[in-house]
């Protein structure tokens, strides 16, 4: 498994629709991302934990390496 890269909740919205996904909605400071039927949520933060980086992954039912591969 790739290790993730250490990035704000703005570049993982970026790299999230670059996969297909899109804002959905927002409140406060967390976005919902959406593709089909499968979304995951994204606080807006400076700096993203990569345990919530990997739990927003597994919420998308995407892979890691493709995540880091649209990155």
């Amino acid at each position: 498994m790739p290790e993730l890269p250490r990035i704000s909740g703005d570049e993982a919205i970026r790299i999230f629709k670059k996969l297909g996904f899109h804002e959905a909605r927002q409140k406060g400071s967390h976005v919902v991302m959406r593709r089909d039927d499968k979304g995951c949520v994204i606080p807006r933060h400076k700096a993203l934990a990569v345990g919530t980086l990997r739990s927003a992954i597994r919420q998308a039912e995407i892979t890691t390496e493709e995540f880091v591969k649209a990155s």
